[in-house]
């Protein structure tokens, strides 16, 4: 671990190998549904974070281990603190779509 790795973000293609090797976990996209009809990682599901805690219900319990990304990373982080604020106890910041090496789908 180098002196400046704390300001990397996550890495996105490990927090999806994780998502994958989770039983019962749920990927969240918290990026606008115009961003996730444009390319989205397969198998998740978008709860855009200005709806988050609003009128659209996260499709898990509160235990339910969430693995969250975005674009860039700035918005998943923000969306693992209101989850956590809403009782969240296992929401994971995965970073940003935009480093994403695996398979996307429109």
């Amino acid at each position: 671990m180098g002196f400046f790795d704390f300001l990397r973000g996550p890495d996105i293609n490990q927090g999806v190998s994780e998502y994958g090797a989770t039983p019962g976990a749920v990927l969240l996209d918290v990026r606008t549904p115009q961003e996730y009809r444009e390319g989205h990682i397969p198998n998740s599901v978008n709860v855009p974070l200005q709806t988050l805690g609003g009128a659209e219900p996260v499709p898990a319990g509160k235990d339910a281990p969430l693995f969250v990304y975005c674009h860039s990373g700035a918005r998943s982080r923000q969306a693992v603190g209101l989850l956590e604020r809403m009782g969240y106890t296992n929401a994971k910041n995965i970073g940003g779509i935009a480093a994403y090496k695996g398979k996307v789908e429109c």
